[in-house]
């Protein structure tokens, strides 16, 4: 996965905690927190981007 396209989100905040690169791949997509590159990322397959997306607009999703 190095070698995708790696694009800011731009719900991220410039310098703060929230920094999320997402790269489009073949059937969905790639994730990625922009602080640290070279470590975990999450990838999805269409359905599962599709969704992710859809409950990350609905509040889905809190910060710890």
């Amino acid at each position: 996965m190095e070698s995708l396209n790696w694009r800011k989100s731009s719900r991220s905040s410039a310098a703060g905690p929230d920094c999320v690169e997402v790269a489009l791949v073949g059937e969905g997509a790639a994730v990625r927190d922009s602080k640290n590159a070279c470590g975990d990322r999450l990838r999805f397959g269409t359905s599962g981007w599709v969704g992710f997306l859809a409950a990350a607009k609905a509040g889905g999703f809190s910060a710890r």
